[in-house]
């Protein structure tokens, strides 16, 4: 992906969003011709010329001082993923010499990490890279998501089944939020990672097929995911309304470990209950295919 116009769409399109009003700046008639902040307005804001401002909104991020970047972010109001892609963005301009682009298979998952993953009975978990492929995932997260383990493409990957599979929208009630959260995702990873080619052939394949993704991706919204909660809609045992905990693998770069946990007492912790014993009877019955 090619920093330079990621940079610049990125900043053109936060400084639409502020008004003058949001920024604490006078108004002075009624024929503004850009829908938030002129660039001269940034400039002030941040303290820096309108010249130099307009090179950094060119795409230009080469050596710029951490300071200045901290600046821009006050400006326009950046909130801590935009900051954080902000940054990234400019680490990625002032990368003397540009790395290999890495080729799109996937990293594989150590034993003990499944080791992990298989210790946790009663709480779904899998490992995901930034691109939002499932490495490798427990019984009960198999289970969770089996409409998309559902699909022959390997591996299961979120953005897919959101933007190309029907499924999903019976899958996630609030679709619209998942679809938004989704490509956020993707495009902060964008600015970590831009030499990823995978991530480059996936977004140009969900841009080609899908109207939704192109539309979303063109906004340039960006998004950390820590943790929070989800609302999903399971085909076997319904309404689940689960907390989730993203850390990140400290031994394995760019991989994340993804649990999800119940209130305990909850109807989605009794719905839990049942996809563990929903989960069991499919890997018993799979067993004997297993052995033939």
């Amino acid at each position: 992906m090619d920093n330079q116009s990621e940079t610049r769409d990125f900043l053109a399109s936060r400084r639409a969003k502020i008004t003058p009003e949001l920024a604490g700046l006078p108004v002075y008639g009624g024929n503004r011709r850009v829908p938030g902040l002129r660039r001269g307005e940034v400039a002030m804001l941040a303290g820096v010329s309108v010249e130099y401002y307009t090179r950094l909104e060119r795409g230009n991020l080469s050596g710029v001082s951490e300071g200045v970047l901290e600046a821009l972010a006050r400006a326009l109001q950046l909130d801590e993923a935009e900051q954080a892609h902000l940054f990234d963005l400019a680490r990625a301009a002032s990368t003397t010499r540009k790395p290999q682009r890495r080729r799109p298979g996937t990293q594989p998952v150590r034993a003990s990490v499944q080791l992990v993953l298989d210790a946790m009975t009663s709480a779904p978990a899998f490992v995901r890279n930034g691109r939002l492929d499932i490495l490798a995932a427990n019984q009960l997260g198999r289970a969770m998501y089996s409409e998309m383990y559902g699909s022959p493409a390997r591996p299961a990957n979120f953005a897919r089944f959101l933007f190309l599979d029907d499924r999903s929208r019976g899958f996630y009630p609030d679709w619209e939020r998942a679809a938004n959260d989704t490509v956020a995702i993707l495009r902060t990873e964008a600015g970590r990672d831009p030499y990823d080619r995978g991530l480059t052939d996936l977004v140009g394949e969900l841009s080609t097929r899908s109207e939704e993704f192109r539309t979303r991706w063109a906004a340039h919204n960006v998004r950390l995911h820590y943790t929070g909660l989800k609302h999903f809609r399971h085909p076997v045992v319904g309404d689940l309304h689960l907390m989730y905990e993203s850390l990140d693998l400290s031994a394995d770069a760019g991989l994340s470990l993804l649990v999800y946990t119940a209130e305990p007492g909850s109807p989605t912790g009794d719905a839990l209950r049942l996809l563990v014993s929903w989960a069991a009877t499919q890997a018993a019955a799979q067993e004997p295919l297993k052995q033939g």
